[in-house]
């Protein structure tokens, strides 16, 4: 499984047109060339990095990779650490998420 946190309005128009294209906090997929993802052990830390001035609740996606219509790469997300981060290359098919959290504010 892979981690995404959503905007909750984000998610809610993903679920009504079928796919999701939000790339990270205020960019799109198409901004960005991918849709920024974590591990299970990556969300917490990029939730209080990110997301740590969001005031609105976000909406934490578990998708099941192998469910995504769209390739998966893991790339190095931080060039000083090594640390590597799924990147999803075209849009979250909402029929690969499995569950959806809400995290309520303070994000940080």
């Amino acid at each position: 499984m892979i981690y995404h946190l959503a905007q909750t309005g984000h998610w809610e128009a993903a679920v009504r047109s079928g796919s999701y294209a939000q790339s990270t906090l205020g960019r799109t997929l198409e901004d960005e060339g991918f849709i920024h993802a974590s591990t299970a052990e990556q969300w917490p830390v990029t939730r209080a990095r990110f997301y740590g001035g969001v005031t609105e609740p976000l909406v934490l996606l578990e998708i099941d990779e192998g469910r995504l219509s769209a390739p998966v790469r893991w790339e190095v997300g931080d060039p000083s650490t090594g640390e590597r981060f799924p990147h999803v290359y075209g849009t979250v098919n909402v029929d690969s998420v499995v569950s959806t959290i809400p995290l309520e504010p303070p994000h940080a």
